[in-house]
């Protein structure tokens, strides 16, 4: 294991490290060489985290997982820098190699801007509408505004190595609020805007928060009622909005960036030239489904070297050629939205467009179609509300339209899957593909504010192949990303050069990946390697040793196999249920499959650990509250229709639930029955199933902030019904035989 010295420019040393080179701690890895509302969407990004990741993965066919997971081997105990800290003022080593990108010299983020300001600084940096008025920044413009928060942050009393905590939608001022804190030498610390005032109060107690920047009134009250609990808090300030009631320490944005603007560069010139590349300056926090929160430690070299692999792998272009354009909607409190929003673009001299505080409940596509983003980045549920509202119209559409584009969706599927299978290769495109383009795929992304984008990436929890075939029938490939927030966001993520349906793609360069313990059909516990691993849990060494090998590898908790160089994710290791009888069964790609055979079907839960057989809880897709985004009894006029395919007239899950709608019942069981049929063993049939009253939400308690299902919290929740699934022992469900619902 060699051990290299490396000057960064202008500051002092960091120690570097190789990946371990033994066999049994590098495995051959795959290499990267190679017009509808969304109104009720709430979304996250490319990665998850460790913690908020155990109710979540990315799932394919169900099949039988029987790995477990190794128990954490204590890392040794060594003299700073180490490959892990949990100091939040502690230096690392970085995973650096002899040559290509593993070798670029460490940045920090300073260095990245300021490169960036020195060939871009005259073109847009950020874009926002006031009113009907468009704004921007020019790089120069949005650097010196960063100086100049950073300055104000300094005088309001910011210390080294203490929080700033940012709550609010994305904006202009969320990204200078960043980028100053991190000049100044704290911690830019997103906090969720879902987030309860507890919440808040913990994330900002545990990064010793001097300033937290909120964006309105009703962010303002969460801080206000848990001020008194937070002794490191210095100021307040809020950048949307005025302010209803001054009181001491309270600052508007105008307020908060005038103190800075007369101040010497000279002390904050100090503070940026002691920057390390191996040092914080970034908290992440988990959003602790299963218990607190933990505060992922990205360091300066975290963010740009990341940025500097995944711009290459995803063959961003850089601005001097053809300036590339993203839409700002994300959460922010998350590495993905921040690394595609923030940094990368940053790298490429890119721009970035926010969208309206309601992107989500329905103007994000007005913004798509002003902006025309060259780049878009959606979490699943994102593009299910765009399938879901196309179909609507569709459905609404003259027989001849349908027609015309059921042909051209087929006609799409097939060349694009053909296009696939070549590896992108220049295959011909038939006659037919071309008139389908002209007449249905143009006209689709022209509705969708697509027309100029290349590359529409998912990530952050499960697609439906549904989805992904449905958006490839229309000529808009999918590509699926891989990655947590302790790898700095992306690990795999697939191109147009390297694209297979229901795959994560291959490692953006300079990574590595190695399945610990695989069983017989090759899946493993997914181990990360490369300099975008985090330092660390902020004052966890207990949890950072849980995350991480002997040899500093990173343990994902996700189950996955490698198939002619593409990862295919196959199960979590924590979600794994464990039948009375000791079969391992991992419930996602039941889920999905059932979601798939029943299509009014909006969210499914495995139930079974430690049972005598399988059950599952069912909601069905209805309307959702566009203000407070609760579900409503409501069914989706999707839904609906397909009721009266059915021979139902339901039009409320309230009609549906209890048994009362028999044709509607026996439609579901017979697509269990289906997924029943396609089971490795008996012990993976599901024998119950019961329709709950309501979906699962945010508002409700059920899904995370990213929209990951909290089956600790649903189990919870309905304890009686799952308890009432066991009282009697079934009978097992058959295709000739089937089993009727639990009432």
């Amino acid at each position: 294991m060699q051990l290299i010295a490396c000057e960064p420019t202008n500051m002092s040393e960091a120690v570097v490290m190789e990946p371990p080179r033994e066999a049994a701690f590098m495995e051959e890895s795959c290499r990267a060489d190679s017009a509808p509302e969304l109104d009720d969407c709430t979304a996250d990004a490319n990665e998850s985290s460790e913690e908020e990741r155990e109710e979540q993965v990315t799932a394919r066919p169900a099949q039988s997982v029987s790995v477990q997971r190794p128990a954490s081997l204590s890392l040794p105990v060594a003299s700073e820098p180490g490959l892990w800290t949990s100091r939040g003022d502690a230096e690392v080593t970085l995973r650096m190699g002899e040559s290509g990108i593993t070798a670029e010299p460490p940045l920090t983020v300073n260095q990245m801007f300021s490169a960036t300001v020195e060939r871009f600084g005259d073109y847009a940096a950020l874009g926002w509408k006031e009113g009907e008025q468009q704004k921007t920044l020019t790089y120069k413009q949005y650097y010196q505004a960063c100086r100049s928060a950073a300055k104000s942050f300094l005088k309001l009393g910011l210390e080294r190595y203490h929080g700033v905590g940012i709550l609010g939608f994305n904006s202009m001022e969320w990204f200078i609020t960043d980028i100053g804190a991190i000049l100044a030498g704290g911690f830019a610390v997103g906090i969720y805007t879902t987030n309860s005032p507890d919440a808040c109060l913990y994330v900002a107690d545990n990064c010793k928060a001097n300033i937290i920047v909120v964006e309105n009134h009703k962010q303002l009250q969460k801080i206000l009622q848990v001020e008194d609990k937070l002794p490191h808090l210095k100021a307040i300030i809020q950048y949307k909005d005025a302010i209803k009631e001054k009181r001491p320490n309270l600052y508007s944005w105008s307020e908060f960036m005038e103190l800075g603007r007369d101040e010497p560069d000279a002390p904050l010139d100090a503070i940026i030239s002691s920057q390390k590349p191996n040092q914080c300056c970034t908290l992440i926090y988990t959003s602790g489904t299963t218990g607190q929160p933990k505060g992922v430690m990205l360091s300066h070299d975290n963010l740009t070297w990341t940025a500097l692999s995944t711009s290459q792998h995803v063959q961003v272009t850089e601005a001097s050629q053809s300036q590339e354009v993203v839409v700002s909607y994300l959460p922010l409190s998350h590495i993905a939205a921040q690394m595609v929003d923030i940094w990368v673009t940053m790298k490429v001299g890119g721009v970035t467009h926010f969208a309206q505080p309601d992107a989500l409940k329905g103007s994000l596509v007005n913004t798509m179609k002003e902006v025309r983003p060259t780049v878009f980045m959606g979490v699943p549920r994102v593009w299910e509300k765009m399938q879901e509202k196309m179909k609507s119209i569709g459905a609404k559409s003259s027989t001849v339209r349908r027609k015309v584009a059921a042909w051209a969706k087929d006609v799409g599927l097939q060349t694009n899957i053909r296009k696939m299978n070549q590896n992108g290769a220049s295959a011909r495109s038939p006659f037919s593909y071309h008139v389908a383009k002209k007449l249905v795929f143009k006209k689709v992304r022209n509705a969708l504010g697509l027309d100029r984008c290349s590359k529409c990436f998912t990530g952050a929890a499960p697609i439906t192949k549904d989805t992904l075939e449905f958006f490839l029938s229309l000529n808009i490939p999918l590509y699926e990303l891989f990655g947590m927030s302790e790898s700095s966001g992306p690990h795999t993520i697939s191109v147009p050069e390297a694209f297979r349906l229901t795959s994560v793609g291959k490692e953006i360069p300079g990574c590595k990946t190695k399945l610990q313990s695989p069983d017989e059909e090759g899946n493993g516990e997914i181990c990360l390697w490369g300099r975008h691993v985090f330092m660390g849990y902020l004052n966890m060494a207990d949890k950072t040793e849980e995350a991480l090998d002997a040899e500093g590898w990173l343990r994902s908790g996700d189950l996955g196999k490698h198939d002619d160089g593409f990862l295919f994710i196959t199960g979590r290791i924590k979600e794994l249920i464990i039948t009375a009888g000791g079969e391992n069964v991992p419930p996602v790609p039941i889920e999905e499959a059932v979601k798939e055979h029943v299509p009014l079907i909006s969210n499914a839960m495995l139930i079974g650990d430690k049972r005598k057989f399988l059950s599952m809880l069912l909601t069905v897709k209805c309307q959702v509250n566009a203000e407070t985004g609760a579900p409503e009894d409501e069914l989706t006029p999707e839904v609906i229709e397909l009721c009266r395919k059915l021979g139902s007239t339901a039009t409320r899950v309230s009609d549906l639930t209890g048994g009362k709608d028999r044709a509607v019942h026996a439609a579901i069981q017979e697509g269990i029955n289906r997924v029943n049929e396609k089971s490795t063993s008996n012990a993976q049939r599901i024998q119950k199933w019961l329709i709950l009253d309501k979906d699962f939400s945010i508002t409700g308690g059920e899904l995370g902030p990213t929209m990951k299902l909290k089956r600790p919290v649903v189990v919870k929740m309905y304890k009686e019904q799952i308890e009432n699934f066991y009282k009697e022992v079934p009978t097992p469900t058959t295709p000739d035989a089937p089993l009727a619902p639990n009432k």
